[in-house]
């Protein structure tokens, strides 16, 4: 009895012992094969170190079918993590939005979410034979002191299952979550200067870029008069259509080979009009070629026909005195959706071109070039000048003719860039001084179609649409994303945008099984319990007995 007692107390003082550790020291094991409950180190530095209070609002409480609701318990898992890092600054609560009082304010609810930007999703599914509907808001409001950033916890790539469209956003909540609390802590803003000096584009046709642009970068325009590039964190040339002269070519050779970062959204060719029977595509001809040459790509002056494409609205013909107006495949509007294995294009939809033209890159060097985005392999390559007539949206395609396989249209290089003049400037020339042959590691995406940072015009309204909107199928596709995504992966040290490598695998079960041994598991997970009790608590009586009638006898 003694010895039972000691041996009792021992315990108590141990687990006494280890709870008091566990408030000074802070220890946790990830277990997972897949490491999900682990955070990238520039996560747990940032929540680390925050030194201001972060609330979450997390906008997914309720009945959610079984996919959805393992959305919630990773967003759930992701701010537990959060929270134990935070030294207490981080708080965080899940709420329905669809609870309310009266309908009424329900549907203000909705309206304040949609106004503080969480888009609504409507939620199908089939539970036991029935067919159900419900609005939700798959997201997350992010609060600091006097900052709120929303949050869209629903992302991935549309052609996907929506297994796997629900598993890439369970992949993405980590890098979503902390962007936006990167974007509220953050003491000072990144500085971004946008060349647009040499474009025809009308201002609306860019003001939904560069208002997204504003709310997390200090944005720089640069009009008639481009001054130095020092001290800008990235540089993006939004869709040029008259030659660079050699002074900004210089400019932009210098700031690349200090170690600058840059995006250059270009077109290989000039499509001007639009007229009933189309229009000619002229070479574009910008004065970067010798430089892009000297990175190792070359944007070739062709357009791409790619079977993977999207609509534009085509009158087929009269029906009495009224226009039969019907959406047909244009095969000069690529939508590109292969990607490279990156964490800019990771888990990205499918991106929306218009008047693409191929990439082709140069091997050798100290560059590294890693290829973005590129086209199906269903493809035709023509080169510029050439006529293109809306009749070929008419016609059905013949298959062999879209043999030309997979394009690339955007790539990435980033290294050690030797400068294009270099042994070119002597000393006597103006330009000598601050000269820089090599140095520093810089990144440079260049990307061979201006209008994917172009936005569309709603022309009843007079408002911009969002960048990468689609009029005839109301798809949003991923335009502002990669921009956004590119800018964060060139201006980030930290390097956040890691948190996009986490990979969760999908192990699906057989629906087809399920139904048909529905039965049997259910009674295998019912009685396997009940009988290894049974026969626990038998083995103990019998041992029990055995032992004390062996002690009587």
């Amino acid at each position: 009895m003694k010895h039972t007692f000691s041996l009792f107390l021992l315990v108590v003082l141990g687990i006494g012992a280890v709870n008091g550790l566990s408030s000074f020291f802070y220890a946790r094991w990830d277990l997972t094969a897949d490491k999900r409950y682990t955070l990238a180190p520039a996560t747990q530095k940032l929540v680390q170190n925050l030194e201001t209070d972060i609330h979450v609002e997390v906008l997914l409480s309720g009945e959610f079918p079984a996919a959805f609701e393992r959305l919630e318990n990773a967003t759930r898992e992701t701010l537990e993590e959060f929270r134990a890092l935070s030294n207490g600054r981080l708080s965080f609560q899940f709420t329905d939005p669809s609870q309310a009082a009266t309908e009424e304010k329900r549907q203000q609810n909705y309206q304040d979410l949609v106004d503080r930007g969480i888009a609504p999703t409507n939620l199908f599914a089939n539970e036991k034979g029935k067919r159900t509907e419900k609005i939700i808001f798959p997201g997350a409001i992010v609060q600091g002191d006097s900052l709120e950033i929303p949050v869209q916890l629903l992302k991935g790539n549309r052609s996907k299952s929506e297994e796997e469209q629900l598993n890439q956003s369970y992949e993405g909540v980590e890098f979503q979550l902390a962007s936006a609390i990167r974007e509220i802590v953050q003491p000072e803003k990144k500085k971004i200067g946008l060349v647009v000096s040499h474009s025809k584009v009308p201002p609306s046709r860019l003001s939904d870029l560069i208002a997204t642009l504003q709310l997390q970068y200090e944005v720089f325009l640069d009009l008639n008069e481009p001054g130095s590039y020092d001290g800008l964190d990235a540089l993006m040339v939004l869709k040029p259509d008259d030659p660079f002269s050699e002074a900004e070519k210089f400019k932009f050779d210098q700031y690349l080979v200090k170690g600058g970062r840059a995006l250059f959204f270009v077109d290989g060719a000039r499509v001007d009009s639009v007229a009933p029977e189309g229009s000619f595509a002229q070479p574009m001809e910008l004065n970067l070629g010798d430089l892009f040459f000297k990175w190792g790509i070359r944007v070739n002056q062709n357009l791409i026909k790619d079977m993977n494409c999207a609509l534009i609205p085509l009158n087929v013909g009269n029906m009495g005195e009224r226009a039969q107006i019907q959406p047909l495949p244009w095969r000069y509007y690529p939508l590109l959706n292969r990607f490279s294995d990156h964490v800019i294009t990771r888990n990205l939809e499918a991106v929306y071109s218009r008047f693409l033209s191929s990439i082709d890159t140069l091997g050798g060097g100290p560059l590294v070039k890693t290829p973005l985005l590129m086209t199906s392999p269903y493809t035709r390559l023509v080169n510029a000048p050439v006529l293109v007539s809306f009749n070929e949206a008419r016609q059905q395609p013949a298959p062999d003719e879209y043999q030309g396989g997979v394009h690339l249209a955007a790539v990435l290089v980033e290294g050690l860039f030797t400068s294009l003049y270099h042994n070119r400037i002597l000393p006597s020339d103006p330009r000598y001084d601050g000269f820089a042959a090599s140095g520093e590691g810089g990144k440079v995406i260049v990307a061979a179609d201006g209008d994917l940072v172009v936005n569309d015009i709603d022309y009843q309204r007079q408002v911009p649409l969002p960048l990468g909107y689609d009029r005839i199928t109301r798809n949003l596709f991923g335009n502002k994303d990669f921009v956004l995504l590119a800018l964060d992966y060139l201006t980030d040290s930290e390097g956040l945008i890691t948190a996009r490598n986490k990979e969760i695998r999908i192990r699906l079960l057989d629906k087809i099984r399920i139904a048909e041994e529905k039965t049997f598991w259910q009674v295998i997970n019912v009685l396997i319990p009940i009988l290894l009790v049974g026969l626990c608590g038998g083995i103990g009586s019998w041992l029990h007995h055995r032992k004390f009638n062996n002690k009587s006898a």
